[in-house]
This record gives structure tokens, sequence and C-alpha cells, in this order.
């Protein structure tokens, strides 16, 4: 957690931040494409803070990224609030001229793209916020239904993935972990075997390897060792050196928007139940599973769209396509409350529900953390959006 912490404010932030100095600077760079860049920069920005408010509540915000190394912490509420106004600003800001061109990682300098990706973010963070905004006051519903006027992602090509290369140093980090280490402990979890067990996920044989001869998985017990060659272990996929990671996808999009039409709200066009089948589509095409496939498995009752049961179907479901996404898995658990997560054996209890804060911080800010959350660090204390 401190960690994350630490490389999210020390690295990324602060990279992007310098990289909005650069280019405020550059007076021979064209106002409109100076405006894009400046555009994206502050996208990546509010995705970083987004993902920090959602392991740990409050954060620095407004003080951080200056030379006071000592920032107060915001309230996470309000942290989001703003995010999502900026969001809205670069949203109007983008246009059709170039952006960072080749030097665009993610969509090669598309201006609309990255359009597309704003108004998912907007969304994401509107569906997250909803179930705190019981009253309407916060505006969950008002910006949610505006992202998805303004033109979410509808397809995977809309997808925001940063690709790796073959060899070193950019290689997907669990083909570091996996291969290059030569490390042989790491195997699925108990939770992940049982609920795909128990729902016939096609995907089981993608993610995992070594099932048994019904094509179960076997997982192993949280806080336990576990003997490497008698459970499933990562699949061959996650071995590829050139594994795209996704900071948002379509099937995620999809959920949301799924999410969004249950609670009543203008999707524009699909029903709650299409958008979350889109969901699951989305998930199986990635990892190569067939249609065939897919359609047998969406046809299950246990998978199968009902409104009376949407927390757990998209909790359940959401989770499952999140495989290598583990902050976002994390947060779906949290936001639905599905699927159910097991007991740690040696802990005896239950996933954190919040990140406390790191040593450094302790150390080096010790007022202003020791204030955040109300004065508590406890992590079996709630984010702000966790309200069930």
């Amino acid at each position: 957690n401190g960690n994350t912490f630490d490389a999210l404010y020390a690295n990324v932030l602060r990279d992007l931040n310098d990289a909005k100095g650069i280019i405020s600077a550059d007076d021979a760079l064209p106002a409109a494409e100076k405006a894009n860049q400046l555009a994206i920069c502050d996208l990546l920005q509010v995705y970083t803070y987004h993902v920090l408010v959602d392991i740990h509540n409050d954060v620095p915000y407004s003080e951080a990224l200056t030379d006071d190394v000592t920032p107060k912490y915001d309230d996470a509420a309000i942290i989001y609030a703003d995010l999502i106004a900026r969001i809205l600003t670069a949203h109007g800001t983008l246009s059709g001229d170039n952006g960072l061109g080749a030097y665009d990682l993610v969509y090669g300098g598309d201006s609309d793209a990255w359009k597309k990706f704003a108004a998912s973010l907007a969304l994401k963070l509107a569906v997250r916020s909803a179930d705190y905004d019981s009253d309407g006051t916060y505006g969950a519903k008002t910006v949610g239904e505006a992202a998805l006027a303004a033109g979410v992602f509808t397809s995977s090509a809309d997808n925001a993935s940063l690709a790796y290369t073959a060899s070193p140093p950019h290689t997907n980090p669990l083909w570091d972990d996996l291969v290059q280490s030569g490390r042989t402990d790491f195997c699925a979890s108990n939770t992940m075997a049982g609920v795909m067990n128990a729902h016939n996920d096609p995907r089981r044989a993608v993610y995992f390897r070594n099932l048994d001869s019904l094509g179960d998985l076997t997982g192993g017990v949280y806080g336990q060792n576990s003997a490497y060659n008698s459970h499933s272990q990562p699949g061959d996929a996650l071995e590829d050196p050139t594994l795209a990671a996704h900071f948002m996808s379509f099937g995620e999009v999809s959920f949301l928007t799924a999410d969004a039409a249950n609670r009543g709200w203008n999707v524009q066009a699909g029903t709650a139940a299409e958008h979350y089948e889109n969901g699951i589509r989305a998930s199986m095409a990635q990892w190569g599973v067939s249609t065939t496939d897919a359609d047998a498995y969406m046809a299950q009752t246990t998978v199968a769209w009902d409104a009376s049961k949407a927390n757990e179907l998209l909790g359940t479901q959401k989770w499952l396509s999140m495989y290598m996404r583990g902050n976002e898995a994390y947060n779906t658990v949290r936001q639905y409350d599905y699927p159910a997560m097991n007991i740690a054996d040696v802990a005896q209890r239950l996933p954190p529900n919040r990140m406390s804060y790191g040593v450094d911080e302790y150390s080096l800010n010790t007022t202003n953390v020791s204030a955040a959350n109300g004065g508590s660090d406890d992590d079996t204390d709630k984010v702000f959006w966790d309200v069930n």
C-alpha cells in the first residue's frame, strides 16, 4: 500500500505534472495541439488520483505536487467531485487536432479516442459514487447520463491499453514475475477457483492451467503454503511478454452502463441485460473464448440477467472479467459486495475495506496523515462510496 502510494505520487503524478510544465512552456507548439496534450496529461492525472482515492479514501490533493512536503489530506468525496469536473473540462477541450502523436502509446495521438476515454471515465466515477449520492445532490446521475450522451466506449477497439515489447526492458511485468524470475509460487486462489467452477466458466482454461480431469480449478487457501504442482497455476496467456495492460476496456464500460440502466438512468440505447451481456462477451472475446461457449455460459440460470439480483450478477461477472486488473476487481467487490470473499486462514479475517497509509507518510507528514479519514487509518473503515 505504501509502495503504491509513493509510486503514484512520486513517479506518475509528478512526471505528468512535469510534462504539463514542458508542454506549457513550448511556445512553438500550436495552440490546439498544446491544449490537447495538456488535456490528455490531465486525464491521466485524474485517472491516477481516482486510483489513490479508491485505495485509501482521503489523500493529498489540493496541496499535492507543490514544494510543500507536508500536504494536507483532502476529503475523498470532494476530490472525486473535482476529478469529475476536470474530466468534463478535458473532454470539452479535446478536438480533432493532433495530440501527442507517436508519443501517445495509448491512442497514437487520436484526440477523438481520448474524448471517448474521458466520457467513459466520467461514467465510471458517476456509477461508483451513485450509492453515496442517495439524495441526488452529488450529481452522479446527471454526470453519468451526460457521459453516456457524449459517447463512451462502444467496442473493444476503443480500449485504453498499453502494449508491451517482446524483450526487456519494456515487457509486461507479469512476464517478469512468471517467466524471467523463474518463480513457481503463484497459483489460483480458492476464492477465484470456487466462483469460476460454480459458474462453469470457460475462461478457466485460459486464466489458468493445470485444471483437473473435469476442467475445474484447484485453488490455494489464503495464508497457507500451496504446493505448486497440486494447484492451478497462471495460464500460458499470462506468460506473453507483450500482453497488453488495460486502463479501461469496453467490457468494463458495458458493466458500468448496465449498472446505470438498472438504476433507471438514461443510457441512450440498450437495456441493462444487453449491456451486462456485452460486458461478459467482451471479456470472453478478449481471452479467446468462442462465441458458442460464451452463449452457453450466459444461458445458465446463475449467469443470466435478473434485475432482482443485479448487484450479485454485476459484481460477480465484472469481478471475473477484471482478471489481471487487481485494483478494479478489488473495487468491484467493495461496491457490489459480491462475490463473497473467503477468510484468510492465518489472519482469520476478510480482505481489508481500504488500504492503510504507508510508514513514510507517518514519518514525513505525521500531522496531516493522522488527521485523514476523521483520524482513523483502520483498514476496516470504508472509502466514501462504499456505503453498503
